[in-house]
């Protein structure tokens, strides 16, 4: 039901994804770090709501649906946010391109072979995609001024959020292909073997 707490938890990240965005878009060390303690939070719950689903038997597919809508709202959001600002750098911005495309592109296929009644599971490499992404997300939206405002100016913030940015953009390659694979084996015709068991040439006369 919707009003299950794994469901609850799933549309606070969701209602999360404006109020990240208005408290990034004030551009002050302690509003950022505002906005990363929010995105933190919602993060968060893309672990738990599925843990207390599990636990408590509450899985249903109105959850089934809404958790990965909610997960590419928060990251993509908060890409172009960090993007559109000018806090991405010139060369964070082809990882950030990297990590949308595959969002679109395991959407689509999750879509399509929906239609076929296949489920696309994810993986475990794809959940440690998914930590080291939120991770860099949540450095990069707090940045190296929120740091000097809580007495961490000696931890370079923004780079190690950059530096997880790219590690999460290389196992969304990974991911993705995994991906890729798995739906092209459901789609992609298996040829037929002809009788004799042999896949090509001519039979050996006895």
């Amino acid at each position: 039901m919707l009003t299950d707490l794994p469901n609850l938890l799933t549309l606070s990240r969701i209602l999360a994804v404006p109020l990240v965005i208005a408290l990034a878009a004030v551009q002050r060390p302690g509003v950022d770090l505002a906005a990363a303690l929010v995105f933190a939070a919602a993060a968060c719950t893309d672990y738990f709501d599925g843990r207390i689903a599990r636990h408590r038997r509450q899985l249903s597919e109105f959850g089934r649906m809404l958790d990965p809508i909610a997960d590419k709202l928060l990251v993509g959001a908060t890409l172009m946010m960090l993007a559109g600002e000018g806090r991405l750098g010139r060369w964070s911005l082809f990882p950030a391109v990297v990590i949308l495309l595959r969002e679109i592109l395991v959407s689509g296929l999750r879509e399509y072979l929906a239609g076929l009644s296949v489920g696309l599971p994810v993986t475990p490499l794809a959940k440690w995609k998914t930590g080291v992404q939120m991770a860099a997300l949540g450095l990069l939206l707090a940045g190296d001024p929120a740091a000097r405002l809580i007495g961490w100016g000696f931890v370079p913030v923004t780079a190690i959020g950059t530096i997880l940015l790219w590690i999460a953009a290389g196992l969304t390659l990974v991911t993705g292909w995994g991906y890729v694979e798995a739906g092209l084996s459901h789609v992609m015709p298996v040829p037929s073997l002809p009788p004799g068991g042999r896949s090509g040439g001519r039979t050996k006369e006895p």
